[in-house]
């Protein structure tokens, strides 16, 4: 199906020609005694009856119901209401007894609407209108009722099927966009904690260093702003991301969103955390297993160790740091803190602008997609706190914003 919105459609045209075949059959009985020809109607009822029959599937799908099928259906409905003026009374007709097709015309026109739109369905209701007043040879006040009655109806049902059409284009094309901004930013995220960073260690030690190194240091500098001017602006083809090592050296998660095949099962966040403490990270957390899901721990995992390369590169490689992990009823919090000198007020929207995307991608976007949030409170001198907060359950795509605070 070229849209799945036009099925129902099909399917409902289908039904309508096989009810309205069984309506016209039942008239016929009725009035075939007072028929001027009854053996001619007869006649053209089998024929109805086998197209029918032997095109009902045309009526299914776009792709089976064909132009040349619209016309020659279009021409069986027309044929039958010229072919009333020979086989019934001419007493019948001015009486205003309905043609021998009746309602089943109605098919044919409904199938221009659908296929073809409100131009297509006009100019067919069009040609049953005319037919129709060749037929009854007065404009009769029932005859018009009937031909503004199908004229009307098809226009609308083919005006609603563009509008149709134009949503589903306009909805596929929105999830496009959406699909490669969300691609964009998980790509980023994951060359945030890999490239760029090495590219910046590289620059400072260069710088330091002097000599060659010192030009090292200034090319990989220059190539870090390119790549982040990249990720910032462009989209990039997806990649397989490497997962974080779980407790016991068993591959467990990585992003999300990244491995269709990435065990659901819950694991212990405190055993994921541990090789972040050391002699100038302090962990903190319950004794007893903190549990969450496998995706959700490794995203949260990589959040917090964003934040302590955060502390290294802006408070220094020999800042303390603490971890603290909280084990709510609905949610685990983690709080990174620092005894830097604080985060200026407006300096995390300002990075942002500039292309540093370690809060905004590997911290807050990491937490935004499993439903949690990141909060940074910060005073002056006197170090700063991130809180990490994911809930427990399986949270809905978009969900809580984090928030900066100076």
């Amino acid at each position: 199906m070229r849209m799945s919105v036009e099925l129902p459609l099909w399917r409902a045209l289908t039904g309508y020609r096989i009810l309205t075949l069984v309506y016209v059959l039942g008239l016929f009985v009725v009035a075939s005694p007072h028929y001027a020809h009854p053996l001619g109607a007869a006649a053209y009822m089998v024929a109805l009856t086998a197209w029918t029959a032997v095109t009902w599937r045309r009526t299914t799908s776009a792709e089976r119901c064909t132009r040349r099928f619209l016309v020659a259906d279009l021409s069986v409905a027309v044929g039958g209401i010229l072919l009333t003026s020979v086989i019934d009374t001419q007493a019948r007709i001015m009486a205003g007894a309905a043609t021998l097709p009746s309602i089943w015309t109605a098919g044919a026109v409904l199938g221009f609407a659908i296929k073809g739109g409100w131009r297509w369905a006009a100019v067919a209701s069009t040609i049953v209108a005319v037919v129709n007043l060749v037929e009854r040879q007065e404009l009769a006040r029932d005859t018009v009722h009937n031909v503004v009655l199908v004229w009307v109806a098809s226009v609308a049902i083919g005006y609603v099927v563009e509008v149709a059409r134009a949503s589903e284009r306009t909805l596929a094309r929105a999830l496009q966009i959406e699909a490669a901004t969300r691609e964009r930013v998980r790509l980023a995220r994951d060359i945030h904690d890999s490239v760029l960073q090495v590219l910046a260690m590289v620059q400072r030690r260069g710088t330091a260093l002097g000599g060659e190194a010192a030009e090292l240091g200034r090319m990989a500098g220059e190539q870090e702003v390119a790549l982040r001017t990249l990720v910032a602006g462009g989209l990039v083809p997806r990649q397989r991301v490497v997962p974080v090592a779980a407790a016991g050296g068993a591959p467990a998660a990585g992003p999300a969103d990244s491995d269709p095949l990435l065990p659901a099962g819950p694991c212990d966040l405190m055993a994921l955390l541990a090789p972040h403490a050391g002699a100038g990270v302090t962990l903190s957390g319950p004794c007893s297993p903190v549990a969450l899901p496998v995706a959700a721990a490794a995203e949260l995992v990589a959040a917090v160790g964003a934040a302590l390369d955060n502390v290294r590169v802006h408070v220094g490689a020999d800042a303390r740091a603490w971890i603290l992990v909280e084990d709510e009823p609905d949610a685990v919090l983690v709080t990174v803190r620092d005894e830097g000198p604080g985060i200026p007020e407006g300096r995390l929207a300002a990075a942002e602008r500039e292309g540093r995307l370690g809060v905004a991608l590997s911290i807050r976007g990491r937490l935004r997609e499993l439903g949690g949030g990141a909060e940074w409170i910060s005073v002056p001198g006197q170090g700063t706190e991130v809180e990490l907060r994911v809930p427990k359950g399986t949270a809905p795509e978009g969900g809580r914003r984090g928030r900066a605070r100076a």
